[in-house]
């Protein structure tokens, strides 16, 4: 809709004001964004950030994470989280984060429900194998992808590639490859890496218990989960079985996301930063191993580690995950050979863009976009089963 086209006598809300009046100092204004990298006149109501958001929301790849692997590979069931259920979990936490430390919600929105967009079928597991694959050019990280994806794959508008997202989203996706390419990382790209974190620490242990990896008696051996179960005991007293599990993850979300926005906006206050340029420089400079503004305090930090350690020694790289894994995995190499070995059998689009990336690449991105499902009927139909 242009402005032209509002009913008459309609005066669209004023973003810039509405931001000016609710985020602090240290947020990243869109009134201050540095554009995108194919300029578009500014739209009448809606923010820059507000653009991103519903351009992420109508792309295919956003699409196809209901039907991708967040953590267990071929465990068919309804309660488990898809990587669009998992990305939808992280969206809430970190609008939650980002009104309490009074960051740019829209922009923290954006950032979360791209956040995975990048992740091939079958999870990590997925990326692992493209990795193997790519060795010799270039590899494969599932971040990195999501880049492409932003800026070259998905194909929804005539006047540019990729979505034309504002230049502070395509960023925050590059810190997140980790090779050195990005600028320090705004809050808001901050509080999006500490609600995924919380997301998947907590709900990985929440599916694992379902599909009875382990047990929340096994899992109430570690501090972050025997104290969370001690404040629910101490609430509710008696209560049975499924209800106290319920509650003990309830409360392991409810008390990392307390705990971070206090101690966020205590540092905050600290270092009295008068924009988001402020809070880039204040990157790096707090005591070791505290890199990030929008971090948990020590204790905590190092529960989550073991936390983290706990699952991956039992539950990521148990047998019966490994088991459904290794299989999934050998599919998803055959079909990248096979398609490397017939490349006429790619769409169009991958077809043209293998002359300029490589038969190999352009394998890799029709492949990482597949969902579980079709990784299952497109070996089945190129290699009968």
């Amino acid at each position: 809709m242009s402005g032209s086209d509002l009913p008459a006598g309609f005066q669209p809300p004023d973003w810039r004001a509405r931001e000016t009046a609710l985020l602090a100092p240290w947020a990243m204004h869109a009134a201050d964004s540095a554009g995108r990298v194919h300029p578009e006149p500014v739209h009448p109501f809606r923010s820059p950030y507000q653009r991103d958001r519903d351009r992420i929301v109508h792309s295919a790849a956003f699409r196809r994470l209901a039907h991708k692997t967040q953590v267990f590979t071929g465990y068919h069931g309804d309660y488990h989280r898809s990587r669009l259920t998992h990305t939808l979990e992280v969206t809430n936490i970190a609008r939650t984060l980002a009104r309490a430390l009074a960051l740019n919600e829209d922009l923290v929105e954006t950032l979360a429900l791209a956040h995975d967009i990048g992740h091939p079928p079958l999870g990590h597991a997925g990326e692992d194998v493209l990795a193997d694959l790519l060795r010799d050019e270039g590899g494969f990280n599932h971040n990195a992808q999501a880049l492409r994806i932003m800026e070259l794959l998905e194909s929804r508008y005539p006047e540019f590639p990729g979505l034309n997202l504002s230049r502070e989203v395509l960023e925050a996706q590059a810190v997140r490859k980790k090779d050195g390419s990005a600028p320090p990382p705004l809050l808001e790209t901050q509080v999006v890496d500490a609600a995924d974190s919380i997301a998947y620490d907590t709900h990985d242990a929440d599916d694992a218990i379902e599909l009875g990896l382990v047990t929340l008696d096994e899992l109430l051996e570690l501090p972050l989960v025997a104290e969370a179960a001690a404040r629910v005991d101490k609430r509710f007293g008696s209560l049975t079985a499924a209800d106290r599990r319920r509650a003990v993850i309830h409360e392991l979300v409810d008390f990392q996301v307390a705990e971070l926005a206090r101690t966020s906006l205590a540092t905050l206050r600290s270092l009295s930063l008068g924009s988001a340029a402020d809070a880039r420089a204040a990157f790096g400079t707090g005591a070791p191993g505290r890199r990030r503004v929008v971090a948990h305090a020590p204790a905590v930090s190092a529960a989550k580690r073991e936390l983290e350690r706990f699952l991956f020694e039992r539950v990521y790289r148990s047998d019966r995950v490994l088991a459904v894994r290794d299989p999934a995995q050998q599919k998803l190499a055959e079909l990248f050979r096979w398609y490397v070995a017939h490349p006429d059998a790619l769409p169009e689009g991958y077809r043209r863009r293998a002359d300029a990336f490589g038969v190999s690449r352009s394998v890799a991105d029709y492949l990482a976009g597949m969902t579980d499902r079709f990784l299952e009927t497109d070996h089945a139909r190129r290699l009968g089963g």
